[in-house]
């Protein structure tokens, strides 16, 4: 096949009517209704950022520095590099109500090539992602289970070091403390270590189960959870701002105040992620068209808003060095002394977090299933269950992808990638949204991006300033990021390619 022949195949593009037509036919059940999506959103995001990243956001790390008390600057400098592109998300998801998200938006546009390198990316932003939310559920469940150390066995409450972390994190524990690993965790051969995080193992397979059995059923559980997520973190607003103390927040601005800002909202910006998992399930939406916008940008400002009054809180009440960067919030009670309400708040850290685990595996099968159904990848993979009408398969692939990515995986690594992959989709989704307005300009659109094009490039420079300026910063991950791409593109041309040209010969298209 000649150069000319493989560069018309990469840009094929699906037409806006030919994709709404196949979501017409689609197997996916129909049962969500705006506040399903809402707290699907608010699931997604109101979890990691709150009870575990904000910490690290303000303190920063070995690699960059942390944003102080601007994390406040930090943050809505994340909301406004979330805003555009959300409003972009809301026009498109009006137009193309169909499940994939910016996978799908990007074969509309810009053809099959980047569409499949979009929806490798957007593992980054789920599956990978995942990995770091099912270790912090793990790190909280573990302190929830050492509240009952008179009421359960030992075994229980203090399980071995090697069944509760990955292999690096006890690695790394041992190097800071000194301690011999063969003492800590038992190797195979005396050459292969054995480290499973069990817990984060065992909330996957049963959140993968949930899923299984039904969406519907998922955003019920999810609701309950957010209830309770949500009431927790008003409390902590409530009851910490008796104890705040105006100079905690002085000096208010970092040492390096443009590192510290932009670094604080690069890492503070894998707490937004997941609002865009509103439009995965576009198919499973009974008034999509009119749904999915409304929900996208409700759960985007009540999520800012909850997470600028907890960071007000939080830097105000405790000094900016003693802030702890793992359980910031629980910390802050303690702290105040506290102690009953930092219990609590590990209540509130584990729906949180579940219901984050839960929409992310969400997002991640309704990704693939698009893809799937596109012919690039095997044709079994998107198999519907009989009874529950859901991709199981694809379900069980997605979960088990997590667990085996989590054996060997860095945390902070998995979620400096999910940061990349976020970013990456939404420059395209704005870029998506200007050339839909030329090439399909008299499509009907229920919901529009006001002052474009203006706000999409807008929206586009935020997204690749921080992508660049974290790329200079973040050496391993970015060298990770670029291997990531690589991969996606080995996948497309050795088998994705040829997959969609067998499928095509065998409907008699050329």
């Amino acid at each position: 096949m000649d150069l000319k022949q493989i560069s018309r195949n990469i840009l094929k593009k699906r037409s806006i009517d030919d994709l709404i037509q196949t979501s017409k036919k689609s197997e996916l059940k129909k049962t969500l209704n705006v506040f399903d999506l809402i707290v699907i959103g608010i699931g997604a995001v109101v979890g990691t950022g709150i009870f575990a990243i904000i910490g690290a956001a303000i303190t920063g790390n070995a690699e960059s520095a942390g944003a102080g008390h601007a994390i406040v600057i930090s943050m809505v400098l994340a909301a406004i590099a979330c805003v555009v592109p959300a409003l972009c998300y809301s026009e498109i998801a009006s137009m193309i109500p169909v499940a994939g998200s910016a996978y799908t938006y990007t074969y509309a546009t810009m053809g099959e090539f980047m569409a499949w390198m979009v929806g490798w990316i957007l593992m980054l932003e789920y599956a990978i992602g995942n990995i770091t939310v099912a270790s912090a559920w793990s790190g909280y469940f573990m302190q929830f289970l050492k509240g009952f150390k008179h009421c359960l066995p030992d075994f229980i409450v203090n399980i071995p070091i090697w069944l509760r972390y990955d292999y690096k994190a006890i690695y790394t524990m041992c190097d800071k403390y000194g301690w011999d690993i063969h003492d800590k965790i038992p190797f195979l051969f005396d050459k292969i270590p054995v480290a499973v995080n069990m817990p984060a193992v065992l909330i996957v397979l049963v959140l993968t189960l949930l899923l299984i059995k039904g969406v519907k059923e998922s955003t019920r559980v999810a609701s309950i959870m957010v209830g309770v997520n949500l009431f927790m973190i008003l409390s902590f607003v409530i009851i910490g701002s008796h104890y705040v103390k105006p100079e905690n927040w002085h000096p208010f601005l970092p040492v390096d105040p443009v590192s510290g800002i932009l670094m604080g909202t690069f890492t503070i910006f894998f707490a937004y992620i997941g609002f865009d998992a509103i439009s995965t399930a576009a198919e499973e939406t009974e008034k999509p068209q009119r749904d999915l916008p409304v929900a996208i940008i409700g759960t985007l400002i009540i999520c800012t808003i909850l997470y600028v009054a907890v960071a007000l809180v939080l830097t105000g009440i405790v000094p900016i060095h003693q802030i702890d960067g793992m359980a910031p919030i629980a910390h802050a009670m303690k702290f105040v002394g506290k102690d009953w309400f930092a219990g609590l708040i590990s209540v509130g850290a584990l729906c949180a977090l579940t219901t984050v685990l839960l929409v992310y595996q969400l997002g991640t099968t309704r990704i693939l299933y698009a893809i799937s159904r596109d012919k690039f990848l095997p044709r079994s993979w998107r198999m519907i269950h009989k009874k529950f009408r859901t991709p199981h398969v694809m379900t069980w692939i997605s979960g088990i992808v997590v667990i085996v990515c989590g054996l060997f995986m860095d945390l902070k690594i998995s979620a400096d990638l999910c940061n990349y992959g976020t970013f990456t989709s939404f420059v395209i989704i704005c870029i998506a949204v200007l050339i839909l307005r030329k090439t399909n300009p008299d499509t009907n659109r229920p919901f529009k991006v006001p002052f474009s094009p203006y706000l999409p490039i807008i929206g586009i420079a935020i997204c690749l300033v921080l992508i660049f300026f974290s790329l200079n910063t973040l050496k391993t991950s970015s060298n990770y990021f670029i291997i990531w791409l690589a991969v996606g593109f080995l996948i497309y041309a050795l088998y994705g390619y040829r997959q969609k040209r067998l499928d095509e010969k065998r409907r008699g298209i050329s």
